[in-house]
């Protein structure tokens, strides 16, 4: 998953403008360097870190391919909506897609603060 969705983005995001997410913004694995844990312990924070910052980075390539091709939201409410989602065209909202898509797909400072 890793290396097909930095792979992804580096190659699509290039193409269509969109600003690439920072691996090393996500993945920080660091927990292992304290002294109080055990080796077992240290093992699974390694995990247990890279896994959840993995999904964190997985999840920001996502959002910003569905804020460029696809920002509508959807006509039921999702448990966990990522950010951006917020700013996307309600379901139906044919006009305000038609009209205003081109300004969403350059309004990523707005939405990311990890953006230069």
């Amino acid at each position: 998953m890793d290396v097909s969705f930095t792979l992804f983005q580096h190659v699509c995001f290039r193409l269509y403008g969109i600003p690439r997410v920072r691996r090393s913004d996500d993945l920080i694995i660091d927990r292992h360097h304290l002294a109080y844990l055990n080796w077992i312990e240290k093992l699974n924070c390694v995990y247990c870190g890279y896994g959840n910052q993995l999904i964190e980075y997985v999840r920001e390539i996502a959002a910003r391919t569905e804020q460029y091709w696809c920002p509508i939201k959807h006509a039921r409410r999702t448990l966990d909506p990522h950010r951006r989602t917020l700013q996307f065209f309600e379901y139906g909202d044919a006009q305000a897609y038609r009209q205003k898509l081109h300004t969403l797909r350059d309004e990523w400072q707005t939405t990311d603060k990890r953006i230069e």
